[in-house]
């Protein structure tokens, strides 16, 4: 094939062999975030749900709550919240995302965890690789536009963003006076979702670094090193 434009070198062959999963010695550990500070938040209550799913399935969970966390920029990365959200991403091989809808959109609260996620050097993203599921609960009728903003959020921070989806509308109808979930097609999809989440972490995690290695970054980085060994001053 005539490709004048590709440098042959550093266009690796995908092949079956190199994509297949990886059987790793720890459980799959998922990090789920939600969107309020409520005494009742339906977003926690949901992900709670999304938990006890997942460690059925054989996950390790863990749930990040976002009380006292700082506004971005309030505060620096010393911040004990700040700390525990990083620490909890950087342990996670997969996250879910619930956040109640706010006129129209995700809460602040649950937009404020996404905007403490750090940024690593160049390109690579903290988050990428990891798998993503993505939930919201809503007062009113049935909706789907934190979910569609959330996608986009995950998608650009290079996340394995499942297709399935869950969305719960009037939340205060589905949950008993013990903070349990109700049995409803609602439930079941979440119980679909979780089910799809795990699959896809199974697939992926110890993966990561192969399946988002891109062309691109490694020309760069061929290019900077060039100008390392060639460089006339030191």
């Amino acid at each position: 094939m005539n490709l004048p434009n590709v440098d042959i070198n550093l266009l690796e062959q995908p092949t079956l062999e190199k994509v297949q999963a990886k059987a790793l010695d720890h459980a799959p550990r998922i990090l789920l975030l939600y969107g309020s500070n409520r005494e009742v938040s339906y977003s926690r209550l949901a992900i709670q749900e999304a938990g006890r799913i997942l460690e059925h399935f054989g996950a390790k969970v863990k749930i990040f709550h976002p009380k006292g966390l700082p506004l971005p920029e309030d505060a620096g990365t010393e911040h004990p919240k700040v700390k525990e959200l990083h620490e909890l991403l950087a342990w996670s091989e997969g996250m879910v995302w619930c956040t109640p809808e706010r006129h129209g959109s995700m809460s602040s609260i649950f937009k404020a965890q996404i905007d403490w996620i750090p940024l690593a050097a160049g390109a690579i993203r903290a988050t990428q690789g990891k798998t993503l599921a993505l939930m919201q609960v809503s007062g009113g009728s049935q909706s789907f536009n934190s979910l569609n903003q959330m996608r986009v959020l995950g998608r650009w921070m290079r996340m394995i963003t499942i297709p399935n989806q869950s969305s719960i509308p009037k939340a205060f109808l589905e949950f008993d006076e013990n903070g349990r979930m109700k049995p409803s097609p609602y439930y079941t999809r979440i119980v679909d979702v979780m089910e799809e989440l795990y699959k896809f972490t199974l697939l992926t995690r110890g993966q990561s670094d192969y399946l988002t290695d891109r062309y691109s970054e490694r020309v760069e980085s061929a290019e900077e090193l060039s100008q390392r060994v060639n460089q006339k001053d030191i």
